[in-house]
């Protein structure tokens, strides 16, 4: 058997340890023996096999000696890889096994030998989508019994996705290269190409300006739980804060929670619907709709906000509360990023089921990435602005990103109905940076509560 692989490991070999490269016994086995004859030794087969009856035809005694040796040779080579039985052992190591899209990721294989005999000439071949590049193949020249090679090579994608690497094969040759024989192994990896995310500049998005329209806003954006009871001891928790009464009460450790800060809430709402977008590729809008959420979404879990993705299906990220994620932000944003990851264009044709779930849960802050409306849609999503403390949405027409042209007339429409349903609206245009789209939404927000502020004094 061979030796574990270290942790992080993914092995490539059967469970049953490491696997022999030749066939196993029986007319079986030779017969895949001998279909594993290259191009030149199926041409010295048959050069051998026509001199031999040119000689018995020519009477030439030589010319079959000749040609019993050209049809014997690769015949020979294959009876030796045949009878020889290596065993070897293979793992693959993925380093990164999440990395953005445009980025690399490197992955090492090592290959043991495990049996008492060295090995012949050796290929190493691992097979990975055409999107991450050319099929690596390394070839190994000699592995004494016992020793161990290690190569490796990178991937890279410019589109998000899941993508498996493997099997991995390995191809054993005589040294005339008159025969070889492959052998795959089961084990996989899979690589998770996540969007790119910028980084945003830390502003507030529910107001800065004092007065009525920052207060109110704010308020509504931090809304918490009813911290008033003790609770159960978390993994960081001030140890200031524990109630003994209660501990003694309930026996495990207990803390005050009417101590315990409110926390910020965050929605970030991706349209996903087919009919909401047009082109494709990495450079499309609704694939800087998907960049653009996941880089709000870090944004929003570096800051400390309990943050729920939300689809135009209703749905979120598997493991999600009614109040987001609040557990640990790395953990957190892997989950979304890994969702992110495989998000796809939806059959839906409007924000209904979405608009369910933010009536039941949809204070705080929301952040939407809208593609294109109609008249229907549009209204829907005004009414979607519901208890929200301040809404955003940017808004992608994908006509422009395809012709480069103005924003069509049908769109501005659109966006006086959200504004004056309380949106705050940002235009995306083609290549847009999410970073200034982001302060341009900040400073629309803080004339927004300057303005409420000076009315509310008026």
């Amino acid at each position: 058997m061979a030796t574990p692989a270290a942790p992080g490991d993914r092995r490539a070999d059967d469970r049953d340890g490491p696997r022999p490269l030749e066939g196993r016994d029986g007319r079986g086995g030779l017969r895949a023996t001998l279909g594993g004859l290259t191009t030149r030794g199926r041409s010295f087969l048959a050069a051998g096999a026509a001199a031999a009856v040119c000689a018995y035809v020519l009477g030439q005694a030589d010319l079959l000696r000749v040609g019993l040796l050209l049809a014997g040779l690769p015949l020979i080579c294959a009876g030796v890889l045949h009878r020889t039985r290596y065993r070897v052992a293979t793992s693959r190591r993925l380093t990164p096994q999440r990395v953005e899209a445009g980025t690399e990721a490197r992955v090492r294989l090592r290959m043991e030998n495990v049996s008492k005999l060295p090995t012949g000439l050796l290929m190493l071949q691992d097979h990975v989508p055409y999107m991450l590049g050319p099929r690596p193949r390394f070839v190994l020249d000699r592995v004494e019994a016992g020793g161990r090679r290690e190569v490796s090579y990178r991937v890279r994608s410019d589109l998000r996705g899941r993508f498996p690497l493997g099997p991995l094969q390995l191809r054993l040759s005589d040294p005339f290269g008159m025969c070889e024989l492959t052998r795959s192994f089961s084990a996989y990896d899979t690589l998770t190409v996540v969007p790119r995310t910028t980084a945003l500049p830390p502003v507030r998005l529910g107001g800065e300006a004092s007065g009525y329209g920052e207060g109110r806003q704010r308020a509504l954006a931090l809304a918490g739980d009813d911290d008033i009871i003790p609770r159960a001891y978390r993994h960081g928790d001030d140890l200031r804060r524990v109630h003994w009464r209660s501990t003694a009460r309930y026996g495990e450790l207990m803390v005050r929670r009417e101590e315990q800060p409110q926390r910020s809430h965050c929605t970030v709402l991706l349209d996903t619907r087919r009919i909401g977008y047009q082109g494709s590729g990495p450079d499309s809008a609704f694939e800087w709709a998907v960049s653009g959420a996941a880089s709000v979404l870090s944004h929003m879990l570096e800051r400390g906000y309990a943050v729920r993705l939300l689809t135009d299906t209703g749905t979120s990220v598997p493991g999600e509360g009614s109040d987001g994620h609040t557990g640990d932000s790395a953990e957190t944003a892997g989950l979304m990023m890994d969702t992110l990851a495989v998000v796809d264009h939806s059959d839906g044709a409007g924000f209904s089921r979405a608009s369910d779930v933010l009536r039941t849960g949809g204070d705080g802050l929301l952040v939407a990435f809208l593609g294109d409306l109609d008249e229907e849609q549009a209204r829907l999503a005004a009414r979607m602005r519901g208890r929200a403390g301040a809404a955003v949405a940017f808004l992608l027409d994908s006509g422009t990103w395809l012709t480069g042209g103005a924003v069509a007339g049908a769109v501005e429409q659109r966006t006086r109905q959200l504004r004056e349903a309380g949106w705050t609206v940002v235009h995306v245009p083609p290549g847009g940076r999410i970073a200034d789209l982001w302060q341009q939404a900040a400073g629309a927000l803080r004339e927004t509560a300057a303005a409420d502020s000076y009315g509310g004094w008026a």
